[in-house]
């Protein structure tokens, strides 16, 4: 019989949460494809400081217990879901403290979220257990698998500089894309990256007023750093009226947890919730730090104009019920977070056609999320093309972060797939010149 083989970009959370859960029906004599993961880095690599998206030291925005298994009630296979709820359940981060001895310590000092680096330990402790496949390569570019349009070709580069090609039936599509974007080339504007690689060495600019654009967690992480440094003023700049909490009462993160009753809500009511809940959020913890520094300050509007003022940087604000405001900053960060669309970048015209096609239209941020079907992949396409950060508006806001890991996995992995290739077959070419 083919073998069916799912491709994962990207060795993060969700990358684990599948590798995990392929691992427990496989124990469980139970149909699942094998998990390749492509990850240019190490597995948990945009938790640690070189991922770019952060210092490692800041906590996590949400309780470690949504690990890879939460919420635990799979409804994979009926009769079997007892059973890999509770193989899913040595994976867990508590299990994971356990192992390491630190279970007794997490909860004494009252479960604490951990720092994002232990985060990533948890998650690379996945992996191991696992012994999830995993190709350290940077991922160059992805084609249609044949004329019929079933499967995917993804192009990647070694470490080496060796070029191969690897096949698979499907392609699941993780993490937020580059770090390393900035609105404009100046001195005084950074990107998310060049903002932590600076505060990590202790080298970033001194500033009397410094201004972090963006209103969801990447910004509220720079916010809570740059308030550790000898900074006048400090402006979070966004559209919304006001910076909100996230959302912590049992309503809102049943939601969550699951999404059972997404489907009951109309188009505007879930994307009120997303708003209000997920993006355009600071964790509490985060907000408890802000409240207490008179510097930190909140500006209305969209960035819509950079240009350099002296040595500094001027930023033009607009806002639908007034006049552009031109505000001057001498040093930026452009903390707005992942591109929703970046893995485009890497489709060829053939794989973009095909999209396209399914979509039927010019490929949106608004056509690809309307598109996403139950099992978190692109409905119309001959070949599974799973974008669960893109599945929050049609399938529930806890798939393109880390509130429902185990539901996702679920839905992937049950998903009914042509299989077109009898193997990952690996072409190594020479190096790159």
């Amino acid at each position: 019989m083919p073998v069916d083989r799912l491709l994962v970009l990207g060795a993060g959370p969700k990358a684990m949460a599948v590798a995990a859960k392929a691992h427990v029906l496989r124990a469980l004599g139970l149909p699942t494809p094998q998990v390749v993961v492509v990850e240019a880095q190490v597995v948990g690599g945009n938790w640690l400081p070189t991922g770019g998206w952060t210092d490692g030291r800041h906590r996590l925005g949400t309780s470690p217990e949504k690990d890879v298994g939460f919420p635990y009630h799979s409804t994979w296979a009926r009769g079997h879901n007892p059973a890999i709820n509770e193989a899913m359940a040595a994976f867990s981060w508590t299990s994971f403290l356990i192992e390491r001895g630190g279970y007794a310590d997490w909860v004494d000092r009252g479960r604490q979220s951990p720092p994002h680096n232990m985060w990533a330990r948890y998650l690379q402790w996945v992996a191991e257990k696992t012994g999830v496949e995993v190709v350290s390569a940077e991922v160059r570019a992805i084609s249609p698998g044949g004329d019929s349009g079933q499967g995917w070709l993804v192009s990647v580069c070694d470490r080496e500089g060796a070029t191969s090609t690897l096949e698979a039936d499907r392609l699941l599509i993780t993490g937020p894309g580059r770090s390393t974007h900035a609105l404009a080339r100046h001195p005084r504007m950074l990107s998310i990256a060049d903002f932590w690689d600076l505060a990590d060495k202790r080298m970033l600019p001194a500033s009397s007023r410094a201004a972090v654009i963006g209103g969801g967690e990447t910004a509220g992480s720079a916010m809570d750093e740059l308030v550790r440094h000898d900074v006048l003023t400090i402006s979070v700049i966004s559209p919304s009226a006001t910076i909100y909490t996230r959302g912590e009462s049992y309503f809102e993160n049943s939601l969550f947890s699951d999404p059972a009753k997404w489907q009951a809500l109309s188009v505007q009511e879930r994307r009120d919730v997303v708003r209000r809940t997920d993006r355009g959020v600071f964790s509490v913890r985060v907000q408890e730090s802000l409240l207490g520094d008179a510097r930190a300050h909140h500006l209305q509007g969209r960035v819509v104009r950079v240009s350099g003022q002296g040595e500094g940087v001027a930023l033009t604000l607009r806002n639908d019920s007034r006049p552009d405001q031109v505000h001057a900053f001498d040093l930026v960060v452009d903390a707005t977070g992942g591109q929703p669309l970046w893995f485009m970048d890497l489709f060829d015209d053939d794989a973009t056609d095909l999209l396209e096609l399914a979509l039927g239209g010019p490929v949106t941020q608004q056509r690809v999320e309307t598109a996403i079907g139950h099992d978190l992949a692109v409905s119309g396409l001959g070949a599974k093309l799973y974008l669960p950060n893109l599945a929050g508006l049609a399938q529930g806001p806890g798939f393109p972060n880390l509130s429902c890991l185990g539901e996702l996995s679920d839905r992937v992995l049950s998903s009914t797939v042509s299989r077109s290739s009898a193997s990952v077959r690996v072409a190594v070419a020479q190096p790159d010149s």
